[in-house]
């Protein structure tokens, strides 16, 4: 988690876009295994997962993928979801 922060300090203070970072951000969350809650909200819906010992993977169409803890494979759009490790 350091190298991610100090690659991420790194990155801002070269004075990249925000929307190049989220797209690197995106990228070094398809390489790292580990714990994350991931939660889609848009208007009065929410949803939440948990992914135990797993990947969340990015594609060029705009969507996450993931399985779930309980085994089920998730498709959720980038836009409105939020990625958190834990």
């Amino acid at each position: 988690m350091k190298k991610i922060t100090l690659f991420a300090l790194l990155i801002l203070l070269t004075g990249c876009s925000q929307d190049w970072f989220n797209r690197l951000s995106r990228k070094a969350v398809e390489y790292m295994d580990g714990n994350y809650k991931v939660t889609y909200a848009n208007g009065n819906t929410e949803k939440t997962w948990v992914v135990k010992n797993g990947k969340v993977t990015t594609s060029e169409k705009g969507y996450y993928y993931f399985w779930d803890e309980n085994k089920h494979y998730v498709q959720t759009p980038m836009e409105n979801t939020f990625v958190e490790e834990f």
